[in-house]
């Protein structure tokens, strides 16, 4: 029998293959992420403090595209074969010019125990074909016509992931055969394009042509994960491929690494097939498929995401005031004015997720443990672990898309959206969309009552369970 998170591993290393041979290029991005990884592990002890090699050198997340929620349910199966489920929702619709019409999840796994065994994620976006923004109704109209046509994921593929995930794993033989067919689901098609059809989809949006201009699905980017995200985007250019501009997330600076930062070579012009109005077959090249890059932080908290949006907002409106502005340095001084310069100031202001654990060195001295976080971490009764950021930003995720778009498309701004919330995603997918928040914060009470626990810290642990123990730092205003 393989095990769910063995399968889970095995398909990340299909697809990591795969990808290679078709982009050439992300094999080169490997080599300089690994390269670097070594590198900083070498220099800094502290390195592991996010996840030792072990974990970071497997590391990747995917990002694939659909087109219905029929498919959406169906992808949903195949990586629930894996121990995968829908965590967190993002809109790409709302981001003004470059709005991607998209909403997204990302399929991962949820328990700290399956994350350290292999963390593989997917970003899966559906599109929203009922956005009049984007869509006229004539033109949704044939679009949908058109997905509803095609098959992306085989019966025996699903039927396999049923099995696998009401069993918890496959036989040897079947194991194989359903990752044979979950990796070639994601592969680029040699089947020719339509090339009025997908030009008709790319005045809209290049992402709807690569979604709807086809009749199968692809792997869209794989990323892996690097210790130092600015050494890599030089080092990067140094070898003759072109990154986007600027790294998105958070800039670099003296604090605490926190949530996601990325980046990601240009896509490149792929050949292939299409077919003209006339029937005949000619060659051409779309640049639809990346090399993206990620260097992960520690988890926020509600308010220190409301801090981070509220930084993130003050840097764009300094930037616009200021066209020439360095935007990297405008973010570095507000941020080493606004945010957190420490792991202790994140935890005893609740702007950050930590694991707790009692402190191994403490005298007994025969004081009683206080009954509050702050006080337990700065006299030693606790240490605090970083919990490591598993999730994506949609501002980054759509500038990520925008950077590696071959035009801006086109959207009426001034029509109203389709209404489209978490509550709505988990219906088109069939299962439930886990908050990150409240799987993050599972965590780390669990971690603290323990520790409290041990401690025998009877007043804090009364406190913990009236919810007085932590007490978030007031958000600043926008």
């Amino acid at each position: 029998m393989v095990p769910t998170w063995q399968l889970r591993a095995a398909f990340a290393r299909r697809l990591s293959v795969m990808y290679g041979t078709e982009v050439p290029a992300y094999t080169t991005l490997l080599e300089v992420t690994g390269q670097i990884n070594d590198e900083v592990a070498a220099r800094d002890p502290e390195a592991a403090r996010l996840g030792g090699l072990g974990r970071v050198g497997v590391e990747r997340h995917g990002a694939v595209r659909v087109g219905t929620p029929e498919e959406l349910r169906q992808a949903a199966q195949v990586f629930a074969a894996l121990g995968m489920h829908p965590v967190g929702f993002y809109d790409l619709r709302d981001g003004g010019e470059g709005a991607v019409p998209v909403v997204s999840t990302a399929f991962r796994p949820t328990a700290p125990e399956e994350l350290e065994r292999n963390p593989f994620r997917v970003f899966t976006s559906l599109l929203t074909t009922s956005d009049r923004r984007f869509f006229t109704p004539d033109l949704a109209a044939r679009l949908d016509a058109f997905l509803a046509r095609r098959q992306l994921f085989p019966p025996e593929l699903l039927t396999l992931a049923a099995r696998a995930e009401a069993e918890g794993g496959l036989p040897d033989p079947q194991a194989e055969r359903f990752l044979t067919l979950a990796a070639a689901a994601f592969a680029l098609s040699p089947e020719p394009v339509d090339r009025a059809w997908y030009t008709e989809l790319e005045r809209v949006s290049a992402v709807a042509a690569d979604i709807g201009g086809v009749r199968t699905t692809h792997l869209n980017h794989l990323t892996p994960r690097v210790l130092d995200i600015d050494a890599l985007h030089r080092r990067m250019g140094e070898r003759g491929i072109t990154m986007i501009d600027r790294i998105q997330g958070p800039p670099r600076w003296e604090g605490p690494d926190v949530l996601l930062r990325q980046t990601s070579f240009r896509a490149l012009a792929e050949t292939r097939t299409f077919r003209e109005a006339d029937g005949r077959l000619t060659r051409g090249a779309l640049r639809v498929r990346f090399g993206e890059v990620e260097a992960r932080g520690i988890a926020l908290t509600r308010a220190g995401r409301a801090r981070y949006d509220h930084l993130m907002a003050e840097t764009d409106r300094r930037t616009a005031l200021r066209p020439g502005a360095d935007r990297q340095r405008t973010a570095r001084c507000l941020w080493l004015q606004g945010f957190p310069g420490s792991e202790h100031q994140l935890a005893v202001s609740h702007l950050a997720f930590f694991t707790y654990r009692p402190a191994p060195a403490r005298p007994r001295d025969g004081r009683r443990p206080p009954a509050d976080l702050a006080g337990l971490l700065t006299h030693g009764w606790l240490t605090a672990h970083p919990i490591v950021y598993e999730d994506f930003l949609p501002r980054s995720a759509a500038g990520i898309f925008r950077s590696n778009l071959t035009g801006a498309g086109h959207h009426d701004a001034d029509l109203a959206g389709a209404p489209y919330d978490a509550d709505r995603l988990a219906g088109a997918i069939g299962r439930p969309v886990v908050d990150p928040y409240a799987r993050y914060a599972e965590q780390q009470d669990r971690s603290l009552r323990q520790a409290l626990f041990t401690l025998r810290a009877g007043a804090a642990l009364r406190a913990l369970d009236h919810g007085e123990l932590i007490d978030a730092e007031p958000v600043p205003a926008p």
